[in-house]
């Protein structure tokens, strides 16, 4: 539902990197160089980002 704090694997912080992430593919960019240019390098934190579906709107009228 929202973006988890950490990675469930690895334990490295992803939750900041996020905004930054939907902001620049929003914008065009290549959802891989964007993860580059954020020092997003591990795989299971680069699932972590990608596969997020947020949830929150769908879940605020129950």
């Amino acid at each position: 539902m929202i973006i988890p704090i950490r990675c469930f694997t690895c334990g490295k912080v992803i939750a900041n990197i996020y905004e930054v992430y939907l902001s620049r593919i929003e914008r065009g960019e290549d959802p891989g160089e964007v993860l580059d240019d954020l020092g997003v390098e591990r795989y299971c934190c680069r699932r972590m980002i990608v596969s997020h579906k947020d949830l929150i709107d769908d879940v605020m009228q129950y």
